[in-house]
């Protein structure tokens, strides 16, 4: 049977509970395709992604369904990963400020505004795993899980936590991060990372849900 070995890993509770759970992918790129496949692959059935581009050739070096050019992408991964829902929508402060979170165990955060990225943190930060910095490395074993008031090395993350508070907010959320300096300064990428942020986000998604109580939401 397709999740037998899932089954034997998670044991029936577990995989019921990842079964049944809810997950919101924001940007489905390099990092949120693959986050999308692993939890795909692993038995989750209540998938929804949310993007609004289109493939281009440039992301054929890392986004999973780039082959796909000027199609939007979440057309193309509601192909291939049949029974997933979409939303075609632009993401920006205001589509944040009004969306429901509410149906959703978990919010994966792999999207590229930074502005956008703080108004999710307020917005959903109970359930919210984010990532950050996967672009400009190379080097998969700098992958880091920590709290956005722990994590190191990562530029994008040190501004996070000054615009945080600066907003009084301390509360505390999931970031997926690297300690790998830069390579760059343009938007170079490899799927050895971006790809691997995505398994690591999945992964934490799945703690989250497999290990909650019994009773409750995640």
């Amino acid at each position: 049977m397709r999740f037998d070995r899932c089954r034997m890993l998670f044991e029936e509770e577990g995989f019921a509970k990842l079964q049944n759970a809810s997950i919101l992918i924001l940007g489905v790129g390099g990092v949120g395709s693959y986050a999308l496949d692993c939890l795909y692959r692993s038995g989750v059935r209540h998938i929804t992604i949310v993007d609004y581009d289109t493939y281009e050739e440039s992301n054929q070096n890392r986004q999973i369904g780039s082959e796909a050019i000027g199609e939007f992408k979440t057309k193309r991964l509601e192909e291939l990963y049949p029974g997933i829902k979409s939303i075609n929508q632009k993401m920006d402060i205001s589509w944040v400020k009004h969306f429901d979170f509410a149906p959703y165990d978990v919010v994966i955060d792999s999207c590229d505004t930074t502005k956008v990225k703080l108004e999710i943190a307020k917005k959903c930060f109970r359930k919210l795993i984010m990532a950050v910095g996967s672009a400009k490395r190379y080097d998969a074993s700098k992958i880091s899980v920590a709290s956005i008031w722990k994590t190191q090395g990562e530029a994008l993350a040190n501004k996070m936590r000054r615009e945080l508070k600066k907003a009084k907010f301390d509360r505390n959320f999931t970031v997926v991060f690297s300690t790998e300096e830069a390579k760059c300064k343009e938007k170079g990428s490899c799927v050895a990372v971006t790809g691997a942020f995505g398994l690591t986000v999945c992964s934490e998604a799945i703690k989250k849900i497999v290990e909650a109580p019994k009773k409750g939401r995640v």
